[in-house]
């Protein structure tokens, strides 16, 4: 009989689950259930990647220098803080890996995403799912469970699938309070949708406590790709970069990162077109009687009256050929995530829900 068994806390593991892109019967289907730019990647970025055809025989670089460089550009940021990983899921990993362990303990909040977990409970660590308030991050509740086993604590800001997001008050208030064998970790998947938002780059930079994540997978529209990146004091870069493998990014990912960064004016569009749609699926759902959390994100967290509504109301888009995601799994079962599409798309599925709210089934 085999004695071969997985390390403790793998097979607590949930798979995890993508948004489906498919409904068995129906073709034609419009996707909202990713979170992706319906808009695609810019035409630098295209460009980027037809050029990069040339070069597949070619080893990618091991240091991401020219990636770096324009990333600390554009931000106003060190290049040598930052670190490229295969989306910002690899840079959640490597913390764990690198400061999680068996009898330490990682919070996360109630709706936090699912890597959170996920990357802890491989590291041998205790995942800790703090309550939000109203499905916002409540800095109180995360101090409250902070012991001398918490070494990693992730928010999300904006946080997915709520969409909703806290000030910067509070994010330094946690900074401050978190005990000193912590890190906050500041996943910033979504920050390029806020105007104005660093994503906590300068609380970084203030501080010896605190990590940023951030993603090319959503504005960018490069999540088929896989890159996203990290700033954190140095130290931290250097902790990260002995778990790194030297050629985790292609010559492909690179170049298109690289162009779509550089891409200010069709970032800027997407980010104007996002807000504007965004406000438009928010204003008919709540006039069909489906209410939802002022979104920062390219997604709304649409509340239904209970579960059996809501997976009513996903079956009944699914017959329209309109995916959206469930919930239930980030302990919302009486709510769908509905990407921010294009504006048919958001006219569309406004619509159908407004039918299925109609009785219309």
């Amino acid at each position: 009989m085999t004695k071969i068994e997985a390390q403790p806390g793998i097979m607590d593991i949930a798979l995890y689950e993508g948004g489906k892109s498919k409904v068995e019967g129906v073709t034609n289907v419009v996707k909202l259930s990713s979170n992706e730019n319906p808009f695609g990647p810019s035409p630098a970025a295209q460009e980027a990647v037809r050029r990069s055809v040339h070069e597949l025989h070619r080893y990618p670089s091991t240091d991401h220098a020219d990636l770096r460089a324009a990333i600390a550009e554009i931000h106003g940021l060190d290049a040598d803080r930052i670190i490229c990983g295969v989306g910002s899921d690899e840079i959640i990993t490597f913390l764990c890996q690198a400061y999680v362990g068996p009898g330490t303990e990682v919070i996360h909040t109630e709706h936090g995403f699912a890597m959170y977990k996920i990357s802890t409970l491989a590291a041998g660590g205790t995942p800790v799912e703090v309550a939000e308030r109203e499905r916002v991050t409540d800095v109180d509740a995360i101090l409250e469970a902070c012991t001398d086993k918490t070494r990693l604590v992730f928010i999300a800001n904006p946080n997915n699938p709520t969409g909703t997001m806290i000030g910067m008050a509070e994010i330094e208030r946690l900074a401050e309070g978190i005990p000193d064998q912590c890190l906050l970790v500041l996943d910033g998947a979504y920050a390029e949708y806020v105007e104005g938002y660093d994503g906590g780059a300068k609380l970084v930079e203030m501080r010896d406590n605190v990590v940023m994540t951030r993603t090319f997978s959503k504005l960018y529209g490069l999540g088929g790709l896989r890159i996203g990146w990290g700033y954190a004091p140095k130290a931290i870069i250097d902790v990260l970069n002995r778990l790194r493998g030297p050629f985790n990014l292609s010559n492909t990912a690179l170049a298109a990162a690289e162009a779509a960064i550089r891409d200010i004016a069709y970032a800027d569009k997407c980010r104007d077109e996002n807000t504007r749609l965004r406000a438009i699926l928010s204003e008919q759902l709540m006039e069909h009687g489906v209410p939802t959390d002022t979104s920062c994100a390219n997604f709304v967290l649409a509340r239904f009256a209970s579960q059996s509504e809501a997976e009513a109301c996903d079956l009944y888009l699914q017959k329209q050929g309109l995916i959206v995601r469930r919930v239930a799994g980030y302990n919302l079962p009486n709510c769908l995530r509905i990407t921010v599409g294009d504006e048919p798309s958001v006219r569309r599925v406004a619509y159908c829900i407004g039918q299925f709210k109609a009785g219309e089934r």
